[in-house]
């Protein structure tokens, strides 16, 4: 995922990564802003991870994000 999507999507994704990541704050989320290296960095800090373990949570996460996110499509679409 690059920064652009994750700028773009900031509004809609808060609330799944606030459920996702727990550790992080109100405050996290305003300094992060839809900066994908900034949240990487809060991650990194919050649960003491690697630069590499806050990389790979953070793909799992939106790996699941975007299948889940692609099988509501499906299922709408399957409907009409």
């Amino acid at each position: 995922m690059n920064d652009d999507i994750l700028k773009g999507q900031w509004r809609q994704v808060q609330g799944n990564i606030r459920e996702n990541f727990g550790k992080l704050t109100d405050d996290d989320m305003e300094q992060v802003n839809g900066n994908l290296q900034t949240l990487m960095g809060k991650i990194q800090e919050r649960y003491g991870y690697t630069k590499e373990q806050a990389s790979q949570e953070w793909d799992r996460f939106w790996n699941v994000a975007n299948a889940k996110a692609n099988e509501a499509a499906d299922k709408l679409n399957n409907r009409f």
